[in-house]
């Protein structure tokens, strides 16, 4: 029965990386728009989520973890707002390096993976019952 359990903890592992992957894809779109106080300082920068497979020993299996995220490193967007109290001498405000687009995407594969995961535990969990269910006749 152990054997049967092993995939549905793999998934459930799945599952918590994609809802931790989602929080951080939330984030990044709720600061999409945000910008520095100052001109010296530096809008939201993007962050993306790093995964790190490690293996169970007392298991067997490997499991997946979001560990940390990492600072997307790419430039910044520039816009025209002379206006803006955090515009530059050229009067240029530094905008967030998130792309909404982008982020949706990845919002909606985190999705799909979470599914898939989901899908697995279902299968599994219909496996074992109908196992039980054989060895009872």
């Amino acid at each position: 029965m152990l054997d049967l359990i092993k995939p549905m903890l793999v998934a459930a592992s799945g599952m918590r990386a994609q809802s931790e992957r989602m929080k951080v894809i939330s984030e990044n779109i709720a600061n999409a728009n945000s910008t520095p106080e100052t001109p010296e300082g530096d809008p939201y920068r993007r962050q993306i989520p790093t995964f790190r497979a490690q293996l169970d020993r007392e298991l067997g299996v490997k499991l997946v973890s979001m560990p940390k995220t990492v600072a997307d490193d790419k430039d910044f967007g520039m816009r025209y707002d002379p206006s803006h109290p955090a515009a530059d001498e050229k009067g240029y405000v530094k905008l967030p390096n998130v792309n909404t687009l982008i982020e949706s995407m990845d919002m909606r594969e985190a999705q799909k993976s979470y599914e898939a995961n989901l899908n697995v535990i279902d299968s599994m969990r219909r496996m074992m019952s109908r196992t039980i269910e054989l060895l009872r006749a």
